[in-house]
């Protein structure tokens, strides 16, 4: 992948900020999305929103799973939505638990390995839809879809044709450290911390004693929540047990089914230096690395289109012509 940002918009900061905040998403009409609840294996409940644009039977399906407290209405992923219009694909954004609109009932929320989620999710696609099944994770989605991936090897090829991982923290103690430090600290964090701590309140109260009220308000970094919450809800022994478990780069070796991993070398906090080389990867894997772009940003204004505020279609397209490809 090519990508250049605009001049007006020289780091990856701003070209983060900006592309979640102000860019153009789609072309036309905004996706509209309707909603279906699954019931998961534990009686639990996962939400999934599915693009209502025409697309024939057995075209594509594309699956959007999105980042930490993300949905159907994040800027990605009504872009991916407009690209897989397009094309004339169909499109389906599964929430993970809690991130719908409405808390999940059982003791336990969501995270940033859980292939098993991904894997019964990704099935029921393959199942009900009659065309092929392609799958992008971006940001904590795309670490769990390639986490899924590495795990399943050669069987993953009988569920989905081709995944793709859009700015995903592969090596989450290098990005959980640098999220946790500076600017990053300072926006990032907070803008998170301030949905999961009341998100993870409310599951106090819905199993009371599942973890130490006191420690959660106090946590000031997602280390710290991750530690209290995140970890011991899911089977981890703390936060450092989850981010090495969790991570997918160690797990790259073993995909097996065509895959893109796009990174850009200055998100402020996926480090460069921890992004996997050709070393770390299976020839199955396509790995693109821009020098811009961002944490899932990729802002542009294409020829044609007014240079400010540009929009976000460029890593979509590119991503699903990849993906496209493989079919």
């Amino acid at each position: 992948m090519k990508y250049v940002a605009p001049w007006w918009l020289p780091g990856g900061n701003s070209q983060t900020i900006w592309a979640a905040l102000r860019s153009g998403r789609y072309l036309g009409d905004a996706p509209i999305f309707r909603r279906a609840r699954w019931v998961a294996p534990d009686d639990d409940f996962v939400d999934v929103d599915f693009a209502q644009h025409a697309s024939a039977a057995d075209a594509p399906l594309l699956v959007v799973f999105h980042g930490l407290e993300g949905s159907s209405a994040s800027h990605y992923a009504e872009a991916f939505a407009g690209v897989a219009r397009s094309r004339g694909w169909a499109c389906a954004v599964p929430h993970f638990r809690g991130c719908s609109g409405e808390l999940n009932r059982a003791p336990r929320a969501y995270h940033s390995g859980d292939f098993e989620e991904i894997d019964w999710i990704l099935r029921r696609f393959r199942r009900q839809h009659a065309g092929p099944v392609v799958a992008v994770g971006v940001s904590l989605g795309g670490n769990a879809l390639m986490r899924w991936a590495g795990e399943m090897g050669a069987e993953a090829a009988s569920v989905v044709t081709a995944v793709a991982s859009v700015c995903s923290p592969l090596d989450l103690a290098a990005s959980g450290m640098a999220i946790g430090q500076g600017f990053n600290r300072q926006v990032y964090t907070r803008m998170f911390l301030r949905t999961m701590v009341p998100k993870a309140l409310k599951k106090l109260d819905q199993h009371p004693g599942l973890f130490d009220r006191q420690a959660l308000l106090a946590a000031r970094d997602l280390y710290a929540f991750d530690n209290i919450f995140t970890a011991p809800l899911h089977g981890f022994e703390d936060a450092d047990d989850y981010w090495a478990r969790a991570s997918a780069k160690p797990h790259l070796q073993h995909v097996a089914v065509p895959a893109l991993a796009l990174n850009a070398l200055n998100d402020p906090f996926v480090p460069a230096g921890s992004l996997p080389g050709a070393a770390d990867v299976s020839p199955f894997v396509t790995l693109w690395q821009p020098a811009q772009g961002g944490h899932v940003g990729f802002p542009s204004a294409p020829a044609g289109c007014a240079a400010f505020p540009g929009n976000v279609r460029v890593m979509p397209e590119a991503v699903t012509a990849f993906l496209a490809a493989q079919l």
